[in-house]
């Protein structure tokens, strides 16, 4: 990459701004990355105790249906569950977890009394009662599941997503601007030893020339000297 990347110092002062910018979003991806494992590890948690109940009242409520069953026979059972009036009722709405949007279901009208379930009290026994009351915390359970599950699931979801951004940063995007940055520096220093090298052969040059005209000058100027003294010398009359 580096070979694509002009060596100016205007291309180094824009390099140097991304690395200042990705390395301040690298610490804060690392920031929410973290965050949100400690956040998922919360949910999980929860989810697990959250499975465990769901068995354990999945179980119960079909131990309960079964005694219903035998003991006062499908047509009851069958008749008692037709008699509801009221069904429950679920409603969801939202919340923010690290910026991730997960949903927070709310039910009504799930767990009921015995007059609100619609048969007869008189016409039923005490295992259809039981059966229903089981199949009610099955219901409570089973939407709290929901809930948890589908948060735990957009938590992951966004936990990938952010490792991904930092992984890049980290091992891709930060090393190319390194390197970049190493190669315009280089490159730069070059140019100011060659730059440097060449002004000095200039002086030296400019020196020279100086110095070998001075010299001419001075062997002038001797050589005026000697034609002076000579004609002088001719002009001077003879004696005797």
């Amino acid at each position: 990459m580096a070979k694509d990347v002009k060596p100016t110092r205007k291309e180094l002062m824009q390099i140097e701004d991304r690395i200042e910018l990705s390395e301040r979003g690298h610490g804060t991806l690392e920031k929410k990355r973290d965050g949100l494992i400690m956040e998922f590890m919360d949910i999980l948690d929860k989810a697990q105790d959250v499975r465990g109940d769901l068995a354990d009242d999945y179980e119960a409520a079909q131990t309960k249906i079964n005694m219903a069953r035998a003991m006062e026979g499908d047509v009851a059972v069958r008749g008692a569950a037709a008699a509801l009036q009221e069904h429950p009722e679920i409603t969801t709405e939202s919340k923010n977890i690290m910026g991730v949007v997960v949903p927070q279901i709310e039910s009504s009208r799930v767990s009921k009394d015995l007059g609100q379930r619609g048969y007869g009290i008189m016409g039923t026994s005490a295992r259809i009662d039981e059966a229903a009351e089981a199949y009610e915390d099955l219901l409570e359970s089973i939407i709290l599941a929901a809930e948890v599950e589908t948060a735990m699931k957009k938590m992951l979801t966004e936990i990938e997503t952010t490792k991904r951004r930092v992984n890049a940063l980290e091992f891709k995007l930060l090393p190319e601007l390194y390197e970049n940055q190493d190669y315009i520096e280089q490159k730069l220093e070059e140019q100011e030893r060659e730059e440097i090298f060449r002004l000095k052969k200039i002086k030296e040059k400019k020196e020279q020339e100086e110095k070998e005209a001075r010299q001419a000058e001075a062997d002038t100027g001797s050589t005026g000297e000697v034609d002076a003294e000579q004609a002088t010398a001719g002009g001077v009359p003879g004696g005797d």
